[in-house]
């Protein structure tokens, strides 16, 4: 009889350290998750800034700066709150577990408790608020430009006017056919090439009227901190002030039919006296280009000019053969695909 029970305690015994031994282990292995957690929410950040290409694009105008200012404020505040509310939860379920002997206190309503989760996410949203609204306005602060550049999107490039300027031009993606359909390798800048980019000069205000002739587009350069919607029938403006020379491209950041992706925006930014020379060249071609009002136009020249242009600029349109000048299933073979 007392070996039965002798045993009987041993196994019990057994049974309560096996128990013990299985509490700590998940004990110690939450207590890990909960280290590793809050050491991944601290290193990843860093590995973001360590990384630029996983990060925004270096930042070109003040207001791309305070863009990322403000992202990074938020990122923060949300870490803090992460690591508090599930702090406290882990917290929780590890020292007010029953195997341990914890008894749940029953007690309804409690005031004190619930103004404090009231008041303190309200002063956080605050916080929050202040800054970001501070940037938003700034953003469409569009007061005192020195220029201003009309931007209407169409499927799929994108035509620039210089209003005070009275010329613009049509920019479409330059990438050769033969990378995108993998017969040559891709260049640094795939897909993120134009024939005609847009040219401004540095420390200069440009207003940017944006607009769409089609479908919904948007004109979209992160490191200007610019993303704005094109919209048929209405007129959006926006303004950036480039403070480095440079190249900066940007993409469609609307999805405006099959050929979307081929669609990329390009602004140059030039030194004051490389914009003024460019603008000169400008106003040469335009000169250049414009019919004397005086000239006595007979047919032979009127067939002569009309076939020049209709080989040149347009791809819908019958050629002379009966086809269109180029298939257009690709921007890049088309410079022009809104024939009238």
């Amino acid at each position: 009889f007392f070996r039965v029970r002798f045993e009987a305690a041993g196994r019990g015994a057994a049974t309560s350290r096996m128990r013990n031994s299985i509490v700590c282990n998940r004990t110690e292995l939450a207590r890990r998750l909960l280290r590793a957690a809050i050491a991944g929410s601290l290193l990843v950040p860093g590995a973001v800034f360590a990384a630029p290409e996983w990060y925004f694009q270096a930042p070109a105008t003040a207001i791309a700066q305070e863009i990322i200012t403000l992202h990074d404020l938020i990122f923060w505040i949300c870490v803090v709150i992460f690591i508090g509310v599930f702090g406290t939860m882990f917290y929780s379920l590890l020292k007010h577990r029953k195997s341990i002997g914890h008894q749940a206190v029953q007690f309804h309503e409690n005031t004190t408790v619930e103004i404090i989760w009231t008041v303190i996410p309200f002063l956080i949203l605050i916080f929050m608020a202040y800054p970001a609204t501070k940037t938003i306005l700034a953003m469409h602060d569009t007061a005192a430009s020195d220029m201003t550049i009309k931007v209407t999107g169409y499927q799929w490039k994108w035509n620039y006017d210089y209003v005070q300027e009275g010329f613009g031009y049509y920019s479409t993606l330059a990438t050769p056919l033969a990378q995108i359909e993998g017969r040559a390798p891709k260049d640094e800048h795939y897909l993120l090439e134009v024939d005609n980019p847009l040219v401004v000069p540095v420390d200069a205000k440009v207003r940017v009227l944006i607009t769409a002739g089609d479908v919904l587009h948007a004109w979209y350069v992160p490191a200007l901190g610019i993303q704005q919607e094109a919209i048929p029938g209405f007129v959006r403006d926006v303004w950036f002030r480039a403070d480095k020379i440079g190249t900066y491209r940007g993409q469609c950041a609307k999805l405006c039919g099959k050929d979307h992706g081929f669609m990329p925006i390009v602004v140059e930014v030039k030194s004051k006296d490389d914009y003024a020379k460019w603008l000169g060249e400008q106003k040469q071609k335009l000169a250049g280009a414009a019919e004397d009002p005086n000239k006595v136009w007979d047919v032979k020249y009127i067939l002569a000019h009309g076939k020049q242009g209709l080989n040149a600029t347009c791809a819908t349109c019958p050629q002379t053969t009966g086809y269109g000048r180029d298939p257009i299933s690709h921007p890049s073979r088309a410079r022009d695909n809104t024939c009238p």
